[in-house]
Parts: structure tokens; C-alpha cells; sequence
């Protein structure tokens, strides 16, 4: 950064006050205040009755106003604001260490609650503590920090300069703890799998891989959870879930991030039926927190999520939209042509599920079951008993948005064998593994099951009317700056 630009220069103005307040003998970055008080308990304490209320409390200068002899300071924390009057009759020899506050410093005070003339509610500092000295001010004279990529690089600032922001989080951090509650208390054991794979499987997406010095090998960071989750269902765990991080190596975008986090749980004895029914439940829950009509906004839309939810087969949706259906390849591959697929060497399943993205989604508006998936793109999944074509699979859609995923799960042993191998054809030698150990645990016995995974981050999206996964995950990867 040039020396002559206006940030260095701000910067400048505040290392010289920090260096007059260690010339006062005051530590610019204080210790502990261990007896503050929420401000918003402060200021609800706050009885007109009462002129002799001693509060002590702290926070971060938002606005700052000198006007001579007194300065009016408006502190925020993590509850909320309150206005702090430093007056000169007060606080004696820590004036002057109080003239050389700025927005964006951290300070401690204690005085008597009372209002100002106009009425707000006030804390008339008899003392205060420098807890730290910012030496960057805050962006935009604290209208908080606006532009996009700037407040995903320096989230720290964006979460205190905007509490829009800080509520996502919030609220972010409310859903998962619903989610946790909701789980535990229908019998689910939170688990913990392993992060590092020696096979990078359990989804068909590109991995990042790193090594491992001691070993001298190769590993995977996990692009799924299920393959260890069902060794669980193995070992007698009839009912578990985890929250965690997935990773794949591939593309950015609104609704992607490489780095991004899923809820994955498994339950014995159930089926893709038994998980739509849960998933409902759980997401009714969710919305009902937040929405006594159980309508919501999404990106301009307003999403009634009502139950029950409408469940639609796949082979249903196609003809419905496509205006075919899905055994017509001829007619399939002809539309593929005309939007310029590139189709002669692709399976006919494959061809179906680009005509199926391009016409299908993006109608999927007020919460949809997608159910009964063409088996040939489900390995994983137990096959319908009177079509072995089709797989016992849903994908739930949100606003053209993949929410969630459910199957009843594959615990025949030969036929996931036969599935991986079919799978593996014309992979990368990095995807063409086969997990053996797994098919394994599936010989020792696997009980039926109904498995479902869903991305907290899209519905967190949805859920707080965030249009980017950016602004719900608190340091989403970035480009590095030149």
C-alpha cells in the first residue's frame, strides 16, 4: 500500500494517540474486565425510580461524539448498544486519555444509570478502562463495511460493523443447535468420522488430496461421510448422525463452496420413505421457528413451506416438464442436441439427467420430493422390488436448489460390489479404487436402513434469505490478493 494513501494516514493519526496513551502511563491493551454486565441487561435494568443504579459494562465505540468538556460514546456488544456520557468533572486525570478514543476502541466504563434530556438511556461513567486501542478505523464512518469481497476477506469487520451479518451467524448457529436437539431426541448418537481417506469414495466428485510424510502415502480430505457412517450401522450404532466438514476439488459459485458442511445421519430399520417423513418434520421445524404462516423469502421468492410436501417421481417430473418421457431416448437426445450437449458418447441416464437439470430444477420452487431416481445414477441405493430400474432415492428441492438427498440403503454385499465396479469404469486412476474394507463391513451384516444427508449451508441460505453460500459460511475460500 502507498505511504501517501488516506488509510496510512488514519493509521498514523492513531499510532501517535497510542503512543501518548503509553506516555500517560496507560495500557493501550488492557487486561481483563471481568465484571461487565450485557449492555442490553444494562440498559433493561434501566428504573426511572432508581437514581443510584451502578453499572459497569463493555463494549466497542460505534459512534463517538466530542463536543468539548463532554464526549457521548455509544458501546455495542454482542446483545446489543448502549450511549456512555464521559464527562471532564468526572473522570479527572483520565481525561485526557479519554480525548484519544476513537471509533472502533474497546473500552470498559462503570458509572449511574440515568437518561439524557432527550431521553436516552445513558451510563454516566465515573471510570474507564482502555481495553484495546484500534489503530485501522472502521470502514465508512461505521455505515459498515459494503463492499462484497472486502467483507468476505475481513469477515472480522464485517461481523462488527454490520449486525445483519452477525444475526445470519446467529441464527446459523440456532439451526444447527435445533438440529443437534432434534436428533438426540429421537435416540440419533452424534458421531465423528474420519476427515483424511485412503480411497476417496461414498460420492462421484473430484477430492483433495494431500500426504502423508510418516506413511509415505497419498490421502483424501472426505468428499462424503456415508461410507463410514454406514460402518457404524455395521457395528450395532442403529441410529447416528455427524455435522461436519465435506471437501471437493471443484468449482465456486452462489450455491457451492469447496469447503462446506453436511449433516448426514443413518437410521436401522427405516427407508427413503421414513426419511422424507423425518426431513419434513425436522424442516417444518426449522421454518416454524421463523415463520408463523410458514411462508418465508428466499432471493425474492416467497416459499411456502406448508405440509405436507409435494412428492413427484422423477419419471413424473420429466414428462411434466421436458414434455417426454423418459423412455424416449430418441426424443431425449434430440433436445440434448439442440441445447448443445454434447450427448453421442454419453450413457442414455446421463443424457436423461442433463434434460432433467436444464428443464426441471429451476421449477422446483415451494418444497418438492423428487422420488423413484433412474437406478443406473444411484450405486449406493437398494433398487425398488418390482423395478429393478429404479432406485428408492429422493432429493428434496428448494427454490431450484438441492437441499437434501435420501436412500434406502444398498446392504446387499454382491450387488455394491458389482455397483462399484461399474462405477469405476473410465475413472482417473485417483477415483477408479474400489473401498473393499467396506464391502466387508457389508458382509458382516448390515441392517435395512434409510439414510438421508442434506447441506446445512444451503439451508441456512434459506432459512435466513442469504442469496450466497458466502454469507453464511464465516471465511468462505477466497483467491489470494496479488
Amino acid at each position: 500500500m502507498e505511504q501517501n494513501s488516506p488509510v496510512n494516514e488514519y493509521e498514523q493519526a492513531r499510532l501517535e494517540k497510542l503512543a501518548k496513551l503509553r506516555a500517560l502511563g496507560i495500557d493501550p491493551y488492557g487486561g481483563k474486565f471481568p465484571n461487565a454486565q450485557p449492555l442490553q441487561t444494562i440498559a433493561d435494568k434501566y428504573d426511572p425510580e432508581n437514581e443510584e443504579q451502578t453499572v459497569c459494562g463493555a463494549g466497542r465505540i460505534i459512534l463517538l461524539r466530542d463536543i468539548g468538556k463532554l464526549i457521548f460514546i455509544t458501546l455495542r456488544d454482542r446483545t446489543g448498544t448502549i450511549q456512555t456520557g464521559l464527562s471532564k468533572k468526572f473522570l479527572g486525570q483520565t481525561w485526557d486519555a479519554a480525548k484519544l478514543l476513537d471509533l472502533g476502541d474497546i473500552i470498559g466504563i462503570e458509572g449511574m444509570l440515568g437518561k439524557t434530556k432527550t431521553g436516552e438511556i445513558t451510563v454516566w461513567a465515573t471510570s474507564f478502562n482502555l481495553l484495546c486501542k484500534a489503530t485501522l478505523p472502521p470502514p465508512g464512518k461505521w455505515h459498515g463495511l459494503q463492499d462484497v469481497e472486502l467483507r468476505y476477506r475481513r469477515r472480522y469487520v464485517d461481523l462488527f460493523t454490520n449486525p445483519d451479518v452477525m444475526a445470519t451467524f446467529r441464527d446459523r448457529i440456532a439451526i444447527i443447535q435445533t438440529i443437534r436437539q432434534f436428533l438426540q431426541d429421537r435416540q440419533f448418537l452424534e458421531v465423528e468420522t474420519p476427515m483424511m481417506h485412503a480411497i476417496a469414495g461414498g460420492a462421484a466428485a473430484r477430492p483433495f488430496i494431500t500426504h502423508h510424510n510418516a506413511l509415505g502415502i497419498d490421502l483424501y480430505l472426505r468428499i462424503a461421510l456415508e461410507l463410514h457412517l454406514k460402518r457404524l450401522l455395521v457395528g450395532g450404532m442403529e441410529r447416528v448422525f455427524e455435522i461436519n466438514r465435506n471437501f471437493r476439488n471443484e468449482g465456486i459459485s452462489t450455491q457451492h463452496n469447496p469447503e462446506f458442511t453436511m449433516c448426514e445421519l443413518y437410521q436401522a430399520y427405516s427407508d427413503y420413505n421414513g426419511m422424507m417423513d423425518l426431513t419434513e418434520e425436522l424442516f417444518c421445524l426449522l421454518v416454524r421457528q421463523r415463520s408463523e404462516n410458514m411462508q418465508l423469502k428466499f432471493n425474492g421468492q416467497t416459499v411456502d413451506y406448508s405440509p405436507p410436501w409435494r412428492r413427484k417421481t422423477y419419471a413424473q417430473l420429466f414428462a411434466e416438464y421436458v414434455g417426454c418421457e423418459i423412455t424416449d431416448i430418441t426424443t431425449i437426445r434430440q433436445k440434448a442436441r439442440k441445447l448443445e450437449i454434447t450427448e453421442a458418447d454419453m450413457d442414455d441416464t446421463i443424457v436423461t439427467n442433463e434434460l432433467f437439470e436444464h428443464f426441471v430444477e429451476d421449477n422446483l420452487i415451494n418444497p418438492t420430493f423428487v422420488i423413484d431416481y433412474p437406478a443406473a445414477l444411484c450405486p449406493l441405493t437398494r433398487r425398488k422390488p418390482d423395478n429393478p430400474n429404479i432406485a428408492e432415492r429422493f432429493e428434496l428441492y428448494i427454490c431450484a436448489m438441492e437441499i437434501a438427498n435420501a436412500y434406502t440403503e444398498l446392504n446387499d454385499p454382491a450387488v455394491q460390489e458389482e455397483n462399484f465396479r461399474l462405477q469405476l469404469r473410465g475413472q482417473t486412476e485417483t477415483m477408479a479404487k474400489m473401498d473393499e474394507d467396506f464391502i466387508t463391513a457389508l458382509k458382516y451384516g448390515m441392517p435395512p436402513a434409510g439414510g438421508l444427508g442434506f447441506g446445512i449451508d444451503r439451508l441456512v441460505m434459506l432459512l435466513t434469505d442469504s442469496p450466497s453460500i458466502r454469507d453464511v459460511i464465516l471465511f468462505p475460500l477466497m483467491r489470494p490478493n496479488e
